[in-house]
């Protein structure tokens, strides 16, 4: 018991200099990016969110060090991280926001980032059907990652209204400047502070696998996910209690991209010939479930322009009845089959009806309106 005292020690501690030097890496970059003279809406973009991403990134990249070091399960941690991360967002992230305050939804999330979402969620699917997400995939999204911040920053500038949504200047310009050398000094600290945390949380997660019996898959999922995600928890919060549902919602959005076209495509790229092993696990349960979740932010998003407390909570139900699945896969297999029966029977069918009928008293409110 001693021994996961130790991992759970390390696992909080890990999780905690994540967000500290999250905190720090973000105020850094975005100083010296305003003393390099970059827009801000590059900024925003790039710096602001991959800030808040940088604890997946830090943790992965640590984990796919380990799995070309031999490390067992280090891999199933690196993916499951981004898996279980993007889940979260959606389901946890974004119900909880919405709980707070309806959050009314951009209508360029709609017909833009949302969709690029499910795209890019379907084809990080089949790169790891194989069991594998090879160098040659990690490269392919690492260049659309080129592609869609060209593409973000041109369309941004072509609509300024929606350059608004994404501009993160309104804080940045009075309390982000700063000298050079603070600068640097918080960006290094903040790299610091995120490579020993990422090691910390790497170190504890694996061990509370081995003395729980689980595996590092599962552990990837739920602790450690929700672990890197509590700065897009805490930044979609105060944002939706300020009354700023267009970062509560992008941030959620961008960070789940980032989390795909960054973090899995540098991970997979970095782990070389031999590629990025996969949990078969995953690939039929957990991969799926992320697809979906983004799938269902469709009807949601299309639904009078504003997601609903009854629609979060909604959202954070499904994540709890995720967390049950994986619980009692892992420590009462006996009984996992009959909830997933349950599931099948009686929650899939309802969600799907909840959906419809959102999806027609909107449309019946624009035919009369």
């Amino acid at each position: 018991m001693s021994g996961f005292l130790v991992s759970a020690v390390q696992i909080v501690a890990g999780i905690a200099l994540l967000f500290g030097g999250g905190e720090l890496f973000v105020s850094g970059s975005v100083a010296l990016s305003l003393l390099l003279g970059i827009p801000q809406i590059v900024i925003g973009l790039t710096v602001v969110s991959l800030g808040t991403s940088a604890p997946e990134l830090f943790v992965s990249l640590i984990s796919t060090i380990q799995g070309n070091l031999g490390v067992a399960g280090a891999d199933n941690l690196a993916v499951s991280n981004v898996v279980g991360s993007n889940i979260f967002n959606v389901l946890v992230v974004l119900g909880l926001s919405a709980l707070i305050v309806p959050l009314r939804v951009q209508s360029r999330l709609v017909r833009r980032d949302v969709p690029l979402l499910l795209g890019v969620s379907m084809a990080v699917w089949g790169m790891a059907s194989g069991g594998r997400v090879t160098w040659q995939a990690g490269a392919a999204l690492l260049v659309a990652t080129v592609m869609n911040l060209v593409w973000e920053v041109r369309t941004a500038r072509e609509n300024p209204e929606d350059a608004d949504a994404l501009d993160a200047s309104d804080e940045i310009e009075a309390s982000e400047r700063s000298t050079p050398l603070v600068a640097s000094i918080k960006l290094a600290a903040g790299l610091l502070l995120l490579v020993g945390g990422s090691q910390l949380l790497v170190r504890g997660a694996t061990a509370a696998a081995l003395a729980l019996g689980v595996s590092t898959t599962v552990i990837g999922l739920t602790i450690v996910a929700a672990g890197t995600s509590m700065p897009e928890l805490i930044t979609s919060l105060v944002a939706a209690y300020r009354g700023r549902a267009d970062l509560a919602i992008g941030n959620v959005i961008g960070s789940n991209l980032l989390n795909q076209l960054v973090i899995l495509g540098l991970c997979a790229t970095v782990s070389g010939s031999r590629g990025l092993g996969v949990d078969p696990v995953m690939i039929q349960r957990d991969l799926p479930i992320m697809v979906l979740t983004t799938i269902a932010c469709l009807p949601i998003f299309w639904t009078k322009g504003v997601i609903t407390r009854l629609e979060g909570g909604v959202l954070v139900l499904l994540y709890g009845a995720y967390l049950v699945e994986q619980l009692l896969l892992n420590m009462a297999p006996g009984y996992s089959d009959e909830f997933r029966l349950l599931v099948l029977v009686v929650v899939a069918p309802t969600v799907m009806v909840f959906l419809a009928w959102q999806m027609l008293a909107w449309r019946e409110q624009r035919r009369f309106s």
